[in-house]
């Protein structure tokens, strides 16, 4: 998957028609083009054009930047010298309305806080309201760490900005492969604020009742041995998690999760799961916490939750846009029983990503981005038990399948619950011929 829709030197961009370039941004688009998404594209375009003829401007532009694991993409993003603009077009707009502005401004601290290689340098925010009253530009206002408060401007306005922020911050020019392709890693600030925002919510506190907490220690106990018996040892583990709906999973895998990353912020734990309506649940929950007890704005508390409570789907598609290793060491993924099989993996992939001849089950795929280290990993699937598989879900089977065929170098650590029918009719046949021992709990 690409980075970007389309990215080009802006010499090349200024060489290009705007249907030459609109063309690219269709094809990478994938999806059925709405029209007016088609022309809030060509008018971005040929704003961009206008703005960027200045024999001083060399560098880089993108349209339609992914932001890592956010499930964000930026309008436009310029690179020149040292310092990137993120810029969002609002197109027919007359104001610039509040909520635009946070917007932008979010983008560039996604920007900063989550993509590697845009830790250390200048970013400016700015909102572009293509039929607002040209307002006077005033010099960039910059934060400690480096990015610009949000500036407002019309389309004319464009190159006085870039000129602004060029001259601001003046440094040798990034190298641009290497910042296009750095991907996702938190800033230390991030992982840092993400471990304190949970030292509150330890599972035994918050689970309905004694023995639910005691349970869900146990779990988290055996899971934290697993974890250093791999590290130590230099070993590569997958552990199998079971309960039926409302046992604690959740609580359970939300713990393994914040516990290793507070205690050993090296493995960046992170907690995953495909079920967006309780990623969200579980972001606002622990962001109006957040926001609530440290007297900071909720989209800085948003942003620290996002670091170790994402959609499986964007750790997912970051893992296609690269073959280098995750910068997580401990996965947790929620409701592993519903990943999808090698069909509906192929399926979506090429109806959803544009990419063809995809030949790998979901469980696979994910086992295999973990693989990318070369050293230890451990990752951590909840399954559900009597629950009822829907078509294109694989259920714990595709999990052993994937551990038989491809992984056999891991270790495995077993619920001996697995042997039971609700999880997979047939485990006492399919454990009896594993080509490795499964370990029973840890």
């Amino acid at each position: 998957m690409q980075v970007a829709y389309y990215h080009a030197p802006i010499d090349a961009f200024l060489n290009q028609t705007v249907a030459e370039i609109l063309g690219q941004l269709t094809l990478a688009h994938g999806f059925a083009l709405e029209q007016a998404q088609r022309d809030a594209w060509n008018d971005q375009v040929e704003i961009m054009q206008a703005a960027l003829l200045r024999p001083s401007f060399e560098g880089y532009i993108l349209f339609e930047m992914a932001i890592p694991r956010m499930g964000k993409r930026a309008d436009v993003v310029v690179v020149i010298g040292n310092v990137v603009l993120v810029i969002e077009f609002k197109v027919g707009a007359s104001e610039f309305e509040r909520h635009a502005i946070e917007q932008v401004h979010d983008y560039a601290l996604d920007l900063k806080y989550f993509h590697l290689g845009s830790h250390e340098l200048p970013i400016v925010p700015a909102l572009v309201a293509t039929r607002a009253v040209s307002r006077p530009l005033e010099d960039l206002s910059w934060a400690s760490d480096k990015v610009a408060a949000p500036v407002l401007v019309v389309p004319s306005e464009l190159p006085r900005v870039i000129e602004l922020s060029i001259v601001a911050i003046k440094g040798p020019p990034l190298n641009f492969p290497s910042w296009l392709t750095s991907g996702y890693q938190p800033t230390p600030t991030i992982i840092q604020a993400a471990q304190a925002l949970y030292v509150s919510h330890d599972v035994a506190e918050i689970a309905r009742s004694d023995a639910g907490a005691q349970n869900l220690s146990v779990t988290s106990a055996c899971i934290a041995a697993v974890v250093e018996r791999a590290k130590a040892k230099q070993r590569k583990a997958i552990c199998f998690v079971t309960g039926v709906p409302g046992a604690g999973k959740t609580l359970a895998g939300l713990n393994i999760a914040t516990k290793r990353a507070q205690e050993h912020s090296d493995e960046h734990a992170v907690f995953l799961s495909g079920n967006g309506p309780l990623v969200a649940v579980l972001r606002e929950a622990l962001t109006r916490d957040e926001a609530s007890r440290t007297n900071t704005p909720k989209s800085d508390a948003h942003r620290r939750v996002a670091s170790f409570i994402q959609n499986i789907d964007h750790f997912r598609d970051d893992a296609l846009r690269t073959s280098t290793p995750p910068h997580e060491r401990v996965v947790v993924f929620d409701e592993a029983q519903r990943a999808w099989t090698r069909d509906q993996a192929a399926k979506f992939m090429l109806t959803k990503r544009s990419i063809k001849n995809f030949e790998m089950s979901e469980p696979e795929f994910l086992i295999s981005v973990m693989d990318r280290h070369t050293d230890w990993c451990v990752v951590v699937c909840l399954i559900g038990g009597g629950q009822e598989i829907n078509t294109g879900e694989a259920g714990f089977s595709e999990w052993l399948v994937a551990m038989a065929s491809q992984f056999r170098h891991w270790d495995v650590y077993i619920s001996d619950h697995l042997y039971d029918a609700d999880y997979i009719p047939t485990a006492t046949s399919t454990f009896a011929s594993l080509p490795w021992p499964a370990k029973i709990g840890c």
